[in-house]
């Protein structure tokens, strides 16, 4: 029998004998127990088969041709791959959140279940790149910032990230993720005519509320950092703060020398505590887990509707900067990384500009008065005199 009738004969028998074709152009088969084509092609050296889904082989050898075409570009996905789903990734994204001890692991998990599985749950992670303006246009529509939606997409161009440093590979490529303006960075801090106001407010409400605002307006600490610190990090005898590394948003250890004004409030808050409790606490040594209502009563009361508490973390650094503070201290103070973030922390405000008016216009009326003393005069206000209307 020729080696074609073998070969036909094998396959009308269900064998897994692959028809055999010119070297480079992949086979069609069939296998036991199968009612579909299969088609056998190879790309860099390592071989792959797949079902064509169809019974119809003229069906088949277009599935292979189209295959075949894929193999030799950069388009190529693995079979295996092409099945993976985002859901499945946002396990893996989950789970390495969870190990590393990310603080933001659970806005990471709420941002999953809330907005992105509806929407890419179902969806295989090739499939991700063309749904992604689509996302971003329901998410605009349901008044969802660019910041938020940002965030979000962060959250599931990671996990597609994580799919492609898998082994074996998850994910082959990562499509282009869009990154929307931020038009929603905050300006508010506050002037030194409100601070006493602040101030005032918050002793009407408690000590805790009060030493809370000045540690915060002083140091521009993070809410997070100050309600986990506790009675051992402040050494009122050597008149220290320290924030211990892994417990401050970028995980280093910060130490401070506090002002006679912080020590004062600080050790009305430590006064019968044991060391392993928290520094601000309510009645009855109640740690201060939520302070929003307080702060927003504060605030009306001072009359600045819509101050954010974070705010003080801006001010902190502008003050620090403005009283002379060298900048790479201020950051460490404040516990910035990068000189970007701080600069746009450090803020400048209507009435610093009014001083580098008022310095510049002092610096010209020197220069006016050398001048005269040397017999020229050619100051500003006789050359406007002077000018034709």
């Amino acid at each position: 029998m020729s080696t074609l009738k073998q070969i036909n004969t094998a396959v009308n028998e269900g064998h897994n004998t692959p028809t055999r074709r010119p070297r480079g152009s992949g086979s069609l088969f069939k296998r036991r127990r199968s009612p579909y084509w299969w088609i056998q092609y190879h790309r860099n050296g390592k071989c792959y088969r797949e079902s064509t889904g169809t019974v119809k082989e003229s069906k088949a050898r277009r599935v292979l041709q189209r295959r075949l075409g894929e193999a030799a570009s950069d388009l190529f996905i693995a079979p295996q791959t092409a099945k993976i789903r985002v859901s499945e990734l946002a396990e893996d994204f989950l789970r390495d959140q969870k190990i590393r001890g990310r603080k933001s692991a659970a806005d990471a998990k709420a941002r999953w279940e809330l907005h992105l599985k509806p929407v890419f749950g179902h969806l295989r992670a090739v499939q991700v790149g063309t749904e992604l303006s689509r996302y971003i246009e329901q998410r605009q529509d349901q008044g969802a910032a660019n910041a938020t939606i940002n965030r979000e997409l962060a959250c599931l161009k990671r996990m597609l990230n994580l799919g492609t440093e898998a082994s074996p590979p998850k994910v082959h490529r990562v499509p282009k993720f869009p990154r929307l303006a931020e038009r929603n960075v905050r300006t508010g801090f506050v002037e030194d005519g409100d601070y006493s106001k602040l101030a005032d407010a918050c002793s009407r409400i408690g000590m805790w509320l009060r030493a809370l605002f000045e540690t915060a307006y002083t140091y521009g600490w993070r809410v997070s950092e100050l309600l986990n610190l506790r009675v051992r990090q402040v050494d009122l005898f050597s008149g220290s703060i320290r924030l211990n590394s892994g417990e401050t948003k970028n995980d280093e250890g910060r130490v401070v020398i506090m002002t006679e004004r912080v020590r004062m409030l600080l050790r009305e808050c430590l006064r019968g505590k044991e060391p392993d409790e928290h520094v601000f606490t309510r009645a009855e040594s109640k740690s201060v887990k939520d302070f929003r209502s307080a702060w927003v009563k504060v605030c009306e009361q001072s009359g600045l509707p819509g101050l954010l508490f974070h705010d003080l973390r801006r001010t902190a650094v502008r003050n620090m900067v403005r009283s002379g503070i060298p900048e790479r201290v201020a950051m460490q103070i404040s516990g910035h990384k990068t000189r970007a973030i701080f600069d746009r922390y450090n803020i400048v405000s209507e009435r610093d500009l009014q001083d580098a008016a008022r310095k510049l216009e002092q610096r010209v009326e020197t220069l006016d008065q050398a001048n005269r003393s040397r017999g020229f005069d050619h100051g500003a206000k006789d050359t406007i005199q002077t000018l034709p209307v």
